[in-house]
Protein backbone atom coordinates (compact mmCIF):
# COMPACT_ATOMS: atom_id res chain seq x y z
CA UNK A 1 0.00 0.00 0.00
CA UNK A 2 1.55 3.17 -1.19
CA UNK A 3 1.65 6.11 1.22
CA UNK A 4 1.01 9.63 -0.07
CA UNK A 5 3.19 12.00 1.29
CA UNK A 6 1.60 14.50 3.93
CA UNK A 7 0.61 17.49 2.58
CA UNK A 8 1.38 20.86 5.28
CA UNK A 9 -1.88 22.07 6.57
CA UNK A 10 -1.73 25.74 4.98
CA UNK A 11 -0.53 27.75 7.78
CA UNK A 12 -3.59 29.99 9.20
CA UNK A 13 -3.78 33.97 8.13
CA UNK A 14 -1.63 36.03 10.98
CA UNK A 15 -4.35 39.00 12.32
CA UNK A 16 -3.00 42.18 11.39
CA UNK A 17 -1.41 44.53 13.42
CA UNK A 18 -2.57 47.45 14.60
CA UNK A 19 -1.49 50.72 14.55
CA UNK A 20 0.92 50.80 16.88
CA UNK A 21 0.83 55.19 16.26
CA UNK A 22 -3.16 55.47 17.21
CA UNK A 23 -1.74 53.74 20.08
CA UNK A 24 0.81 55.83 21.63
CA UNK A 25 -1.33 58.99 20.69
CA UNK A 26 -3.93 57.73 22.80
CA UNK A 27 -1.04 57.12 25.94
CA UNK A 28 0.46 60.66 25.00
CA UNK A 29 -2.89 62.10 25.37
CA UNK A 30 -3.76 60.24 28.73
CA UNK A 31 0.07 61.37 30.19
CA UNK A 32 -0.50 65.10 29.18
CA UNK A 33 -4.22 65.01 30.68
CA UNK A 34 -2.58 63.12 34.19
CA UNK A 35 -0.09 66.23 34.08
CA UNK A 36 -2.53 68.79 34.06
CA UNK A 37 -4.21 67.51 36.65
CA UNK A 38 -1.30 67.27 38.42
CA UNK A 39 0.17 70.50 38.05
CA UNK A 40 -3.41 72.12 38.66
CA UNK A 41 -3.53 69.73 41.96
CA UNK A 42 0.00 70.77 43.20
CA UNK A 43 -0.59 74.60 42.39
CA UNK A 44 -4.30 74.50 44.47
CA UNK A 45 -2.56 72.65 47.40
CA UNK A 46 0.47 75.34 47.30
CA UNK A 47 -2.33 78.05 47.16
CA UNK A 48 -3.99 76.43 50.23
CA UNK A 49 -0.34 76.23 52.17
CA UNK A 50 0.50 79.57 51.56
CA UNK A 51 -2.79 80.82 52.44
CA UNK A 52 -2.84 78.81 55.60
CA UNK A 53 0.28 79.77 56.99
CA UNK A 54 -0.70 83.83 56.22
CA UNK A 55 -3.33 83.27 58.53
CA UNK A 56 -1.39 81.60 61.03
CA UNK A 57 1.18 84.34 60.51
CA UNK A 58 -1.09 86.64 61.05
CA UNK A 59 -2.57 85.38 64.24
CA UNK A 60 0.73 85.37 65.82
CA UNK A 61 1.54 88.90 64.93
CA UNK A 62 -2.40 90.06 65.82
CA UNK A 63 -1.43 88.26 69.49
CA UNK A 64 1.48 90.69 69.35
CA UNK A 65 0.50 93.54 68.25
CA UNK A 66 -2.52 94.03 70.68
CA UNK A 67 -0.37 93.01 73.10
CA UNK A 68 1.85 95.93 72.30
CA UNK A 69 -1.39 98.27 72.25
CA UNK A 70 -1.91 97.62 75.82
CA UNK A 71 1.36 98.22 76.70
CA UNK A 72 1.17 101.70 74.55
CA UNK A 73 -1.83 102.67 76.48
CA UNK A 74 -0.51 102.01 79.84
CA UNK A 75 2.16 104.01 79.25
CA UNK A 76 -0.14 106.61 78.08
CA UNK A 77 -2.30 106.94 81.10
CA UNK A 78 1.03 106.87 83.45
CA UNK A 79 1.81 109.93 81.87
CA UNK A 80 -1.75 111.39 81.64
CA UNK A 81 -2.15 110.98 85.66
CA UNK A 82 1.78 112.72 85.64
CA UNK A 83 0.72 115.53 83.89
CA UNK A 84 -2.96 116.46 84.05
CA UNK A 85 -3.74 115.03 80.61
CA UNK A 86 -1.69 113.97 77.33
CA UNK A 87 -0.53 117.02 75.21
CA UNK A 88 1.94 115.87 72.67
CA UNK A 89 4.65 113.09 72.49
CA UNK A 90 7.06 115.71 73.34
CA UNK A 91 6.07 114.98 77.10
CA UNK A 92 8.32 112.03 76.67
CA UNK A 93 5.72 108.81 75.64
CA UNK A 94 6.63 109.31 72.40
CA UNK A 95 8.71 105.95 72.04
CA UNK A 96 6.04 103.84 74.78
CA UNK A 97 7.25 100.82 74.66
CA UNK A 98 11.13 101.58 75.18
CA UNK A 99 9.99 103.27 78.20
CA UNK A 100 8.36 100.27 79.49
CA UNK A 101 10.90 97.89 78.35
CA UNK A 102 8.71 95.80 76.15
CA UNK A 103 10.88 93.06 74.10
CA UNK A 104 8.63 91.19 70.92
CA UNK A 105 8.91 87.89 70.80
CA UNK A 106 10.37 85.60 68.08
CA UNK A 107 12.78 87.96 67.51
CA UNK A 108 10.25 90.52 65.97
CA UNK A 109 10.53 94.01 65.96
CA UNK A 110 7.02 96.57 66.34
CA UNK A 111 6.96 99.93 65.43
CA UNK A 112 4.52 102.63 67.24
CA UNK A 113 3.52 106.52 65.85
CA UNK A 114 0.96 108.32 66.78
CA UNK A 115 -0.91 111.02 64.92
CA UNK A 116 -3.13 113.32 67.25
CA UNK A 117 -6.48 113.03 65.50
CA UNK A 118 -8.36 116.13 67.80
CA UNK A 119 -4.96 118.61 66.41
CA UNK A 120 -7.93 118.51 62.84
CA UNK A 121 -11.26 120.43 62.84
CA UNK A 122 -14.11 118.74 64.06
CA UNK A 123 -16.36 118.61 61.36
CA UNK A 124 -19.74 117.96 63.77
CA UNK A 125 -18.51 120.95 65.86
CA UNK A 126 -17.31 123.42 63.02
CA UNK A 127 -19.52 126.33 61.26
CA UNK A 128 -19.57 127.31 57.87
CA UNK A 129 -17.42 130.79 58.37
CA UNK A 130 -14.47 128.47 59.38
CA UNK A 131 -14.83 125.68 56.17
CA UNK A 132 -14.83 128.99 54.23
CA UNK A 133 -11.51 130.34 55.38
CA UNK A 134 -9.90 126.89 55.15
CA UNK A 135 -10.80 126.49 51.38
CA UNK A 136 -9.47 129.59 51.31
CA UNK A 137 -6.21 128.81 52.84
CA UNK A 138 -5.91 125.88 49.88
CA UNK A 139 -6.62 129.47 47.19
CA UNK A 140 -10.27 128.32 46.32
CA UNK A 141 -11.92 131.56 45.51
CA UNK A 142 -14.29 133.70 48.24
CA UNK A 143 -17.34 132.89 46.49
CA UNK A 144 -16.74 128.98 45.81
CA UNK A 145 -15.64 128.64 48.90
CA UNK A 146 -18.64 129.89 50.75
CA UNK A 147 -20.91 127.67 47.99
CA UNK A 148 -18.56 124.61 49.19
CA UNK A 149 -19.06 125.15 52.92
CA UNK A 150 -22.85 126.09 52.51
CA UNK A 151 -23.55 122.61 50.60
CA UNK A 152 -21.50 121.08 53.00
CA UNK A 153 -23.52 122.61 56.17
CA UNK A 154 -26.83 121.79 53.86
CA UNK A 155 -25.92 117.74 54.01
CA UNK A 156 -24.97 117.76 57.27
CA UNK A 157 -28.34 119.62 58.58
CA UNK A 158 -31.82 119.57 57.92
CA UNK A 159 -32.33 123.05 59.31
CA UNK A 160 -29.71 124.62 57.20
CA UNK A 161 -30.60 127.80 55.93
CA UNK A 162 -28.40 127.87 52.44
CA UNK A 163 -27.09 131.23 52.01
CA UNK A 164 -25.35 131.14 48.42
CA UNK A 165 -27.28 130.76 45.24
CA UNK A 166 -26.49 126.82 45.81
CA UNK A 167 -29.49 124.82 45.67
CA UNK A 168 -28.91 121.05 45.42
CA UNK A 169 -31.56 118.46 44.31
CA UNK A 170 -30.26 115.28 44.80
CA UNK A 171 -33.61 113.32 44.93
CA UNK A 172 -33.83 114.56 40.92
CA UNK A 173 -30.48 112.66 39.66
CA UNK A 174 -30.25 109.36 37.87
CA UNK A 175 -29.86 107.76 41.64
CA UNK A 176 -32.33 109.85 43.19
CA UNK A 177 -31.24 110.37 47.57
CA UNK A 178 -31.89 112.63 50.11
CA UNK A 179 -28.94 114.75 52.28
CA UNK A 180 -28.89 112.66 55.78
CA UNK A 181 -28.89 115.47 57.92
CA UNK A 182 -26.16 114.15 60.12
CA UNK A 183 -22.48 114.46 60.01
CA UNK A 184 -20.32 112.77 57.47
CA UNK A 185 -19.05 109.28 58.93
CA UNK A 186 -16.72 108.72 56.04
CA UNK A 187 -14.68 110.57 53.56
CA UNK A 188 -16.07 108.76 50.82
CA UNK A 189 -19.35 110.60 51.50
CA UNK A 190 -17.40 113.85 49.75
CA UNK A 191 -18.53 112.22 46.18
CA UNK A 192 -22.19 112.54 46.70
CA UNK A 193 -22.01 116.25 47.46
CA UNK A 194 -22.81 118.56 45.43
CA UNK A 195 -20.55 121.19 44.71
CA UNK A 196 -17.69 119.41 46.81
CA UNK A 197 -17.23 116.77 44.55
CA UNK A 198 -16.10 119.43 42.06
CA UNK A 199 -13.57 121.00 44.19
CA UNK A 200 -12.35 117.42 45.60
CA UNK A 201 -12.66 115.03 42.92
CA UNK A 202 -11.09 114.96 38.76
CA UNK A 203 -13.17 114.63 36.27
CA UNK A 204 -12.97 110.95 35.89
CA UNK A 205 -14.24 110.11 39.92
CA UNK A 206 -10.76 110.14 41.45
CA UNK A 207 -9.54 112.13 44.65
CA UNK A 208 -7.63 115.27 44.00
CA UNK A 209 -5.18 116.98 46.48
CA UNK A 210 -8.05 118.89 48.12
CA UNK A 211 -9.53 115.76 48.88
CA UNK A 212 -6.30 114.52 50.63
CA UNK A 213 -5.75 118.17 52.26
CA UNK A 214 -9.28 117.73 53.65
CA UNK A 215 -8.68 114.40 55.23
CA UNK A 216 -5.34 115.93 56.90
CA UNK A 217 -7.24 118.36 58.26
CA UNK A 218 -10.72 118.00 59.28
CA UNK A 219 -11.44 114.83 61.29
CA UNK A 220 -14.75 112.98 61.31
CA UNK A 221 -14.87 112.61 65.32
CA UNK A 222 -16.95 115.37 67.59
CA UNK A 223 -14.58 117.39 70.35
CA UNK A 224 -14.98 120.68 71.37
CA UNK A 225 -11.87 122.23 70.47
CA UNK A 226 -8.77 121.24 68.54
CA UNK A 227 -5.49 120.28 70.30
CA UNK A 228 -2.67 123.99 69.42
CA UNK A 229 0.28 121.27 70.33
CA UNK A 230 -0.53 119.22 67.16
CA UNK A 231 -2.59 122.06 65.07
CA UNK A 232 -1.15 122.14 61.18
CA UNK A 233 -0.57 125.28 59.56
CA UNK A 234 -3.96 124.81 57.98
CA UNK A 235 -6.18 124.39 60.79
CA UNK A 236 -3.97 127.23 62.86
CA UNK A 237 -4.58 129.96 59.60
CA UNK A 238 -8.78 128.73 59.33
CA UNK A 239 -9.75 128.76 62.69
CA UNK A 240 -7.19 130.41 64.77
CA UNK A 241 -6.80 133.28 62.21
CA UNK A 242 -2.97 133.36 62.79
CA UNK A 243 -0.74 135.47 60.46
CA UNK A 244 2.37 133.71 59.10
CA UNK A 245 4.60 134.98 61.48
CA UNK A 246 2.55 133.35 64.51
CA UNK A 247 2.41 130.27 62.57
CA UNK A 248 5.71 130.20 62.10
CA UNK A 249 6.56 130.75 65.53
CA UNK A 250 3.82 128.13 67.03
CA UNK A 251 5.20 125.53 64.44
CA UNK A 252 8.86 126.12 65.63
CA UNK A 253 8.37 125.96 69.07
CA UNK A 254 6.01 123.08 69.31
CA UNK A 255 8.46 121.17 66.44
CA UNK A 256 11.73 122.54 68.21
CA UNK A 257 12.81 124.20 64.83
CA UNK A 258 14.03 127.74 64.17
CA UNK A 259 14.56 129.98 66.99
CA UNK A 260 13.61 127.62 68.92
CA UNK A 261 16.05 124.83 68.29
CA UNK A 262 18.12 125.00 70.95
CA UNK A 263 15.24 123.48 73.52
CA UNK A 264 14.15 121.00 71.46
CA UNK A 265 10.37 119.89 70.98
CA UNK A 266 8.36 121.56 73.70
CA UNK A 267 4.35 121.69 74.27
CA UNK A 268 1.75 124.29 75.94
CA UNK A 269 0.51 123.23 79.15
CA UNK A 270 -2.25 126.05 78.83
CA UNK A 271 -3.39 129.05 76.95
CA UNK A 272 -1.24 131.52 78.50
CA UNK A 273 1.78 129.77 77.40
CA UNK A 274 0.52 129.84 73.63
CA UNK A 275 -0.15 133.64 74.08
CA UNK A 276 3.34 134.37 75.07
CA UNK A 277 4.82 132.78 71.78
CA UNK A 278 2.46 134.07 69.31
CA UNK A 279 1.69 138.06 71.03
CA UNK A 280 -1.44 139.71 72.94
CA UNK A 281 -2.58 140.97 69.63
CA UNK A 282 -3.65 139.14 66.43
CA UNK A 283 -4.74 135.26 66.33
CA UNK A 284 -7.66 133.28 68.80
CA UNK A 285 -6.04 131.00 70.91
CA UNK A 286 -8.76 130.47 72.58
CA UNK A 287 -10.60 128.77 69.72
CA UNK A 288 -8.09 125.62 70.96
CA UNK A 289 -7.40 123.78 73.99
CA UNK A 290 -3.72 122.41 74.95
CA UNK A 291 -4.42 118.86 75.97
CA UNK A 292 -5.49 115.33 73.34
CA UNK A 293 -9.07 115.01 72.84
CA UNK A 294 -8.44 111.73 70.16
CA UNK A 295 -5.10 109.90 69.71
CA UNK A 296 -4.52 107.71 66.98
CA UNK A 297 -2.40 104.77 67.57
CA UNK A 298 -0.57 102.83 64.77
CA UNK A 299 1.03 99.87 65.31
CA UNK A 300 2.90 97.58 63.18
CA UNK A 301 4.72 94.57 63.82
CA UNK A 302 7.29 92.85 61.49
CA UNK A 303 8.89 89.50 61.36
CA UNK A 304 10.63 89.03 58.72
CA UNK A 305 8.73 89.97 55.28
CA UNK A 306 5.74 89.41 56.95
CA UNK A 307 3.95 92.60 59.16
CA UNK A 308 0.66 93.17 60.47
CA UNK A 309 -0.70 96.79 60.97
CA UNK A 310 -3.43 97.70 63.87
CA UNK A 311 -4.86 101.19 64.07
CA UNK A 312 -6.73 102.73 67.01
CA UNK A 313 -8.15 105.60 68.04
CA UNK A 314 -8.69 106.36 71.54
CA UNK A 315 -10.04 109.01 73.79
CA UNK A 316 -10.65 109.77 78.02
CA UNK A 317 -13.99 109.80 79.15
CA UNK A 318 -16.44 111.31 76.59
CA UNK A 319 -14.08 114.21 75.48
CA UNK A 320 -14.36 113.17 71.74
CA UNK A 321 -17.14 110.78 70.24
CA UNK A 322 -18.05 109.31 66.74
CA UNK A 323 -21.14 110.21 64.80
CA UNK A 324 -24.31 108.54 66.05
CA UNK A 325 -26.69 110.13 65.01
CA UNK A 326 -28.91 107.91 62.53
CA UNK A 327 -29.44 109.59 59.40
CA UNK A 328 -33.49 109.87 59.02
CA UNK A 329 -35.84 112.08 56.76
CA UNK A 330 -36.57 115.56 58.37
CA UNK A 331 -40.14 114.20 58.17
CA UNK A 332 -39.87 111.05 59.95
CA UNK A 333 -42.58 109.89 62.15
CA UNK A 334 -42.88 110.88 65.58
CA UNK A 335 -43.15 108.18 68.64
CA UNK A 336 -46.06 106.51 69.04
CA UNK A 337 -48.66 107.83 71.67
CA UNK A 338 -48.44 106.71 75.22
CA UNK A 339 -44.56 105.74 75.04
CA UNK A 340 -41.79 108.25 76.19
CA UNK A 341 -38.98 106.17 73.83
CA UNK A 342 -41.01 105.05 70.60
CA UNK A 343 -41.21 101.65 71.33
CA UNK A 344 -43.90 99.00 70.76
CA UNK A 345 -45.69 98.75 73.93
CA UNK A 346 -45.03 94.90 73.75
CA UNK A 347 -41.56 95.85 73.81
CA UNK A 348 -41.84 97.78 76.61
CA UNK A 349 -43.47 95.49 78.52
CA UNK A 350 -40.88 92.86 77.72
CA UNK A 351 -38.12 94.38 79.01
CA UNK A 352 -39.66 95.81 81.80
CA UNK A 353 -40.73 91.92 82.86
CA UNK A 354 -37.09 91.38 82.22
CA UNK A 355 -35.61 93.78 84.35
CA UNK A 356 -38.45 92.33 87.30
CA UNK A 357 -37.28 89.03 86.85
CA UNK A 358 -33.46 90.16 86.90
CA UNK A 359 -33.86 92.10 90.21
CA UNK A 360 -35.37 88.99 91.69
CA UNK A 361 -32.39 86.88 91.21
CA UNK A 362 -30.76 86.18 93.84
CA UNK A 363 -26.97 87.97 93.53
CA UNK A 364 -24.27 84.99 93.08
CA UNK A 365 -20.32 85.53 93.23
CA UNK A 366 -20.31 84.40 89.22
CA UNK A 367 -23.29 86.81 88.34
CA UNK A 368 -21.00 89.53 91.04
CA UNK A 369 -17.52 88.45 88.86
CA UNK A 370 -19.56 89.51 85.81
CA UNK A 371 -20.82 92.90 87.35
CA UNK A 372 -17.74 93.78 88.01
CA UNK A 373 -16.21 93.09 84.79
CA UNK A 374 -19.17 94.98 83.12
CA UNK A 375 -18.05 97.90 85.37
CA UNK A 376 -14.09 97.62 84.74
CA UNK A 377 -13.09 101.26 85.09
CA UNK A 378 -10.69 101.26 81.68
CA UNK A 379 -8.64 104.41 81.51
CA UNK A 380 -9.42 104.60 77.74
CA UNK A 381 -12.46 104.84 75.85
CA UNK A 382 -11.96 103.09 72.07
CA UNK A 383 -13.37 105.00 69.06
CA UNK A 384 -12.07 103.44 66.04
CA UNK A 385 -10.05 99.88 65.61
CA UNK A 386 -8.96 98.94 61.75
CA UNK A 387 -6.53 95.79 61.10
CA UNK A 388 -3.94 96.30 58.12
CA UNK A 389 -5.74 99.11 56.31
CA UNK A 390 -3.24 100.80 54.02
CA UNK A 391 -1.14 103.21 55.24
CA UNK A 392 -2.39 106.78 53.61
CA UNK A 393 -0.11 109.01 51.43
CA UNK A 394 1.61 112.08 53.32
CA UNK A 395 -0.50 114.99 51.89
CA UNK A 396 0.74 116.86 49.24
CA UNK A 397 2.73 120.48 50.63
CA UNK A 398 0.77 123.37 51.10
CA UNK A 399 1.40 125.81 48.04
CA UNK A 400 3.54 129.01 48.87
CA UNK A 401 1.99 131.60 50.50
CA UNK A 402 1.42 134.66 47.70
Amino acid sequence: MSHRPAIPARASALPRPRSRGSVLVIVMITLLFTTFALVAFIEKASNDLLVEHREAQARRLRMEAYSALEVTLAVLEDFRQATNGLHSPAEGWNDPLGFAGYLPSEDRTVDITFEDESAKLSLPSVDAPVLSRLFQVWQVATPEADAAADALMGWMKHSHVYTTAITPDYDRGSLPYEAPGRSMRSYQELAAIEKIRELFYTEDGRPNDLWRRFVDNVSLLRYSKPNLNGAKPDVLQALGQFDPTQQQNLSDYTGGTGSFKTQGPAYFQNLADAERITGATGGNTGAFVTTISALRINVTVHDGRSEFRLTAVVTTGNAAQTVQTTATSATAKASAPGTATGLPQQNQTNNSANSASNSAKPTTPATGQAAAARNLNYPFTLLEIRENDEIPPPPPPPPPQP
